[in-house]
């Protein structure tokens, strides 16, 4: 054999070593519906509750006792507005009635808090604008129905707590299910690099919208780009002397008191600046250098999320024309660890960052995780990401999702849902399991029928907690 040979014997080698063991994707398609035997569609379309359910004030008791006390009544405060929004801020409840019911186990990276107000718009790395899941505190390695039973859920909880009747929650529940399986069956037939650079851009989004809602649609997106650094700059911070400052809304937004914790903050802010950078892409890593920390305060968001430790940051460039803000958001284990096992991550803000990354597919390029030790026995895990750089939340209600718009919204979940999923998982293997038929969007019908009976009951018990004292809710002008 010549000098010549050599590289190509060993290249056919390597080659025969790292061949594909994976069934073709016609095969996985036809395992997946063979899943159907295992689990089928009537099974799916069934709630039962576990024969030992933890009460919902019993298992809210037990998260609060890892979060800052002085917030959780905020927290209860914004879960009393209504069902939908006691929902929100009940992850950890339903993950428990999750676990009991029938699963494929088609493992996808679950989003872990999948419902209608957990999507928006936001800005790839390129500053183009693009639809999809925003919200991944709780993601976690998991079958796919765990997501999708979650978000039907909410659709049809939503719907009720504005008023809508029960034609228009199963008209989402059909526009959810239906987009899903579509979307599932062409993620699973399509090269795998034309896959991971698919997103739902202004166009898709466009074509979902009736003329009617075109003109509210229009609004959503003007408003989402002419979010940035600037804007943040002119509405959360003003000049204090010579300095600018995060301006104080107490007990939203504040800064931290100068006690024997506050005076050390800083110097630990500084730590968890460090290790966030360190390990930024390199080209991210000299452009973040460039910027000074100005100022710091502690913001309250979400519904979940309230009682965990979050800031804002402020910092400039070279000047306060060059201002840049990011949001830290602690990090603990997600609502679905007990069910589901330990994230392979030691620190929980690298949890939910691979997550993101895998679901979303084009994140914010500051975001990053990052440790901080408090002291020998307590270390916080966290993750930062830019505040609010081309990023539009939906809310349910006034001036976002309306009873009118619902549907046209609610394609665009089932599609978002789909791409996550299949980016992350096996399209294939879930695309045959599904199908195509209505018999499966009918079984998830009654199952988020059924589980909207559940979650009303479990905010009747937790209105009554708060009625007698056993939780304590804010006032609805100092939490709202």
């Amino acid at each position: 054999m010549s000098l010549e040979q050599k590289p190509q014997f060993a290249v056919l080698r390597s080659v025969e070593s790292f061949k594909d063991p994976r069934p073709s994707i016609k095969k996985r398609m036809a395992d997946g519906k063979a899943l159907r035997k295992l689990v089928n569609f009537s099974e799916q379309g069934k709630y039962t509750p576990p024969k030992k359910r933890i009460d919902p004030v019993t298992i809210l008791e037990a998260q609060a006792s890892q979060r800052i006390a002085s917030l959780i009544p905020i927290r209860y405060e914004r879960m009393l507005q209504s069902p939908f929004a006691f929902f929100r801020g009940g992850a950890a409840v339903m993950a428990q009635d999750l676990a009991n019911q029938p699963t494929t186990n088609v493992t996808v990276q679950l989003c872990g808090d999948m419902h209608v107000s957990n999507f928006g718009l936001f800005g790839t790395a390129e500053h183009r604008l693009v639809f999809g899941i925003n919200d991944f505190d709780e993601t976690l390695p998991g079958s796919w129905e765990w997501d999708i039973k979650r978000l039907v859920a909410s659709a049809v909880i939503a719907s009720d707590s504005m008023g809508g009747d029960k034609a228009l929650g199963k008209k989402l529940v059909y526009r959810i299910v239906s987009e899903y399986q579509k979307r599932m069956d062409e993620y699973a037939k399509m090269p795998y690099l034309d896959l991971a650079q698919v997103f739902i851009g202004e166009k898709d989004i466009r074509k979902h919208f009736s003329k009617e809602h075109q003109k509210n649609l229009d609004a959503y997106l003007k408003e989402t780009k002419g979010q940035g650094n600037i804007q943040v700059l002119q509405s959360l911070t003003t000049l204090v002397g010579k300095n600018r400052k995060i301006i104080n809304r107490p007990p939203l937004i504040e800064h931290f008191k100068k006690d024997a914790y506050g005076v050390q903050l800083i110097s630990l802010i500084d730590k968890a600046l460090l290790n966030y950078s360190s390990t930024l892409l390199v080209d991210r890593q000299i452009l973040f250098q460039r910027y000074s920390l100005k100022d710091y305060a502690r913001k309250v968001v979400g519904v979940g999320s309230v009682g965990t430790n979050c800031m804002v940051l402020y910092f400039e460039g070279d000047s306060e024309h060059d201002p840049l803000f990011l949001q830290y958001k602690e990090s603990q284990k997600s609502v679905l660890t007990p069910y589901l096992g330990e994230s392979i991550y030691r620190d929980m803000g690298h949890r939910v960052v691979a997550g993101q990354r895998l679901l979303q597919g084009a994140p914010d390029i500051f975001l990053n995780f990052g440790s901080v030790q408090y002291d020998i026995n307590q270390s916080q895990g966290f993750y930062l990401r830019q505040l609010r750089d081309m990023k539009g939340g939906i809310g349910i209600g006034a001036g976002g999702v309306s009873l009118k718009n619902f549907p046209d919204y609610a394609r665009l979940f089932g599609w978002a849902l789909a791409l996550g999923h299949a980016r992350s998982g096996d399209a294939a293997m879930i695309a045959g399991y599904c199908g195509q038929s209505k018999e499966l969007t009918e079984a998830l019908y009654s199952f988020a029928r059924s589980y909207a009976k559940q979650n009303q009951q479990d905010f009747e018990v937790f209105s009554k907690a708060v009625k007698s004292g056993r939780l304590k809710a804010a006032s609805k002008k100092t939490a709202l």
